[in-house]
């Protein structure tokens, strides 16, 4: 098993409901995960974008979700965050986006409730 010893660490960031009210969310394909480690790499990379709000990688079905401003990122740079979280040489990821829509019609209405 090529990933048994690849540690990741999740990163956390605060939601910012207000925020998250005025983003897009867009959902990737992501290729090259396979193990929760790689999808936790995935969504890590995500996150630590400057105007990411939230982010879910779902390995079971190779995709991602992210949340984020328009204004601060774009659909490219979300592609581009997945490439790079493969950059150490033994991982390599890629992503596509295949949808686009705004948050409140994108996430669940418990997100908004809490």
């Amino acid at each position: 098993m090529e990933h048994h010893n690849c540690h990741v660490e999740p990163f956390e960031k605060p939601v910012d409901m207000d925020a998250l009210r005025q983003s897009m969310v867009a959902y990737l394909a992501v290729g090259g995960m396979g193990c929760p480690r790689c999808a936790m790499r995935v969504q890590n990379a995500l996150l630590r974008l400057e105007g990411v709000h939230l982010a879910s990688v779902y390995l079971e079905h190779q995709m991602a979700a992210a949340a984020y401003d328009p204004d601060q990122v774009s659909p490219n740079d979300l592609v581009q965050a997945v490439a790079q979280a493969g950059n150490d040489g033994r991982h390599h990821y890629w992503a596509r986006v295949v949808a686009i829509m705004p948050a409140q019609e994108a996430l669940s209405d418990e997100v908004w409730e809490s």
